[in-house]
């Protein structure tokens, strides 16, 4: 894709020849399905209601953040609070593909109430090439299923309209600066939200823990940016990890669990390079994590592996 308007222009014809009445757009938030949702308000108007699911899986502050961004983007949406369904899916579940999996069928299940609700088979979504990628078929290995492709029950009811499918994530932010999008360049998030960057079985409490430290992490990256430290990177994060090590609180040993750091540059999110963090900041990032979370997390590592041979997210 060359041209954004023209793309456009040929979205919005399509979304009108797929759509005759009215429909839903998945909307998390991320630039994928919000530029879907924009141009579904484009081209159906009144006809289009953009859905954002409170998941209890999104980083702090998401749904105030969400909330603005939609609202300066023009768009008409409802929040839809699930936090206690997601949990309740993920109880017990580590593997990361059955988490997924889960919550596309969460997911789901939510949007066919609320397209019921909205006299509507259509669910828009901002699918994009390296989902259905990644997500393998034909002839193509699973890197990872995406919650909004594998994770789509097969008994489901919904038409799915998808009008970014055949983009990559460098395309989808040029459609979304000509669209008037704001901060089209807003770092990626996860569909299944923390509940992939929690490694291994998701609590309320654990989630906690990697909110905290996912937080951390986007303050002082961004705080390097605006120092003039270090360029803007393409993704930045807190990994909670499923494993118990040895720390010292005061006199006292203690066993607490560890994160690990992740940022990235990356162009187009098919491949990604490890990116390097002056020491100062994994310093204060380091001091910032462990003194939140006192005695629950003893200790904090770097990831230094590029896409290939590891995938951005760890899940």
């Amino acid at each position: 894709m060359k041209d954004p308007a023209r793309f456009v222009d040929e979205a919005i014809a399509q979304l009108r020849r797929e759509v005759a009445g009215t429909a839903i757009v998945a909307a998390s938030g991320g630039i994928d399905s919000t530029a879907a949702a924009v141009l579904a308000e484009r081209a159906l108007g009144e006809r289009a209601r953009a859905i954002f699911v409170d998941t209890g899986l999104l980083r702090e502050g998401e749904v105030d953040t969400v909330s603005d961004l939609f609202r300066a983007a023009g768009l008409r949406f409802e929040v839809v609070p699930a936090a206690d369904r997601f949990l309740s899916a993920l109880d017990g579940v580590a593997d990361p593909e059955e988490k997924r999996r889960r919550i596309g069928t969460a997911f789901i299940r939510l949007f066919e109430a609320e397209a019921a609700r909205f006299g509507t088979d259509r669910l828009i979504q901002g699918t994009i090439a390296p989902d259905w990628i990644e997500s393998g078929g034909s002839l193509r290995d699973t890197i990872k299923t995406h919650h909004n492709v594998g994770g789509v029950p097969a008994d489901s009811k919904l038409r799915l309209v998808e009008p970014l499918r055949d983009l990559y994530k460098d395309e989808v932010r040029a459609v979304a600066k000509f669209l008037g999008i704001p901060s089209p360049d807003r770092q990626p998030f996860p569909g299944p939200g923390l509940a992939v960057r929690v490694a291994g079985p998701v609590t309320a409490e654990r989630l906690r823990r990697a909110r905290v430290a996912n937080a951390i992490v986007e303050e002082e990256v961004q705080r390097a940016v605006r120092e003039g430290t270090i360029p803007p990177p393409w993704q930045y994060f807190a990994v909670l990890l499923p494993v118990r090590t040895v720390g010292v609180l005061g006199d006292n040993r203690v066993h607490g669990e560890a994160v690990s750091v992740r940022v990235v540059e990356s162009v187009d999110a098919m491949t990604a390079t490890a990116a390097g963090l002056p020491r100062p900041v994994l310093g204060r990032i380091s001091e910032r994590i462990t003194r939140a979370l006192h005695g629950e997390v003893v200790r904090v590592l770097y990831d230094i592996t590029d896409k290939p041979p590891a995938t951005i997210e760890w899940e």
